[in-house]
């Protein structure tokens, strides 16, 4: 029986593999190289955790030896080192009396290189959902801190190929957002 199961779930996983190809196939042939490993490391995240948010985040834990303020002096002395402006800081809220699992701060960031965003913002009006490029900070009741920043790697590898002078660009802010926070998070000063 188990060997039963396990032709069927073969032959219908075949069926689909050939549907998808022969749907998608010209198509998806015409996407950047990285394109399906991202959509399946995504998926698969969605899979395991159910939450399309989590699966389009990274997020990084703050040391216990970095303050909030800490934390938010060194993000905006970081964003320069890395060619980015800090183009806001917003205290969205603070409830002193927070239960563990319950959001105590919220605050967030937001970075952006105007220039790069000039390029891509003429190369499809669409990037501009994705700027400026914000990192939050989230403190919980319970005193666990994080760093909370989009995964760029869909924005940049998910469609068709970026021209190389805008690929380059386009790693150099993934770059920074990647770096910033996990800097940040282990207290890098």
């Amino acid at each position: 029986m188990f060997k039963n199961l396990l032709a069927l779930i073969g032959a219908v996983t075949l069926v689909a593999v050939i549907g998808g190809y022969a749907m998608f196939g010209g198509k998806v042939q015409q996407l950047d190289g990285g394109a399906l490993p991202a959509y399946m490391k995504m998926f698969g995240n969605i899979l395991e955790n159910g939450d399309a948010a989590r699966a389009m985040m990274k997020e990084w834990k703050i040391s216990d030896e970095v303050s909030n303020d800490d934390a938010s002096e060194l993000i905006k002395s970081l964003a320069e080192e890395y060619n980015m402006r800090i183009t806001g800081d917003v205290k969205m809220y603070t409830k002193e009396d927070a239960v563990a699992g319950e959001i105590k701060h919220a605050r967030i960031f937001s970075l952006c290189s105007l220039p790069i965003a000039k390029v891509f913002l003429n190369y499809s009006r669409w990037y501009g959902g994705f700027m400026p490029c914000r990192i939050m900070l989230v403190e919980y009741g319970n005193g666990d801190r994080f760093l909370v920043a989009m995964d760029m790697t869909l924005a940049i590898h998910g469609g068709h190929p970026l021209p190389d002078d805008m690929l380059a660009m386009a790693l150099s802010v993934k770059k920074a957002m990647e770096e910033i926070p996990e800097r940040v998070a282990k207290g890098d000063f």
